[in-house]
């Protein structure tokens, strides 16, 4: 669950490195889950990057710390927060994706995000 003041790893290659949640996108929510959408504020770039620190972004959270429990009754967490930033269409910024993300992104409409990475656990 990630909240507002989250400081989250960037899993792509935008050139953003680290950034921060002000706010999380949706009526009256106050915690995001793998799926949702976020604003955030990048805190560490890489020169010569697509972003620059200091740029307002929107991401979507592809893993939590949080367990995510399935229908099978099975749950599954990671080992850090991670975010992809992603445009206004919802296509990724980056063109890769690095680390593994949640399956549950499938069901969600984001086969892109899910085709760039590496595996879907």
């Amino acid at each position: 669950m990630i909240a507002e003041q989250t400081d989250l790893v960037v899993a792509d290659n935008s050139g953003a490195r680290r950034v921060r949640c002000f706010r999380v996108l949706g009526q009256r929510k106050k915690y995001a889950r793998i799926g949702d959408m976020v604003k955030v504020s990048v805190k560490e770039a890489q020169p010569g990057g697509l972003v620059k620190a200091g740029q307002v972004c929107t991401a979507l959270i592809v893993r939590t710390k949080h367990a995510i429990r399935r229908k099978d009754g099975s749950s599954v967490r990671f080992d850090n927060n991670a975010v992809v930033l992603v445009d206004e269409s919802r296509n990724p910024i980056g063109s890769r994706v690095l680390g593994p993300v949640a399956r549950e992104l499938r069901d969600m409409n984001y086969a892109k995000v899910i085709s760039l990475a590496p595996e879907a656990l």
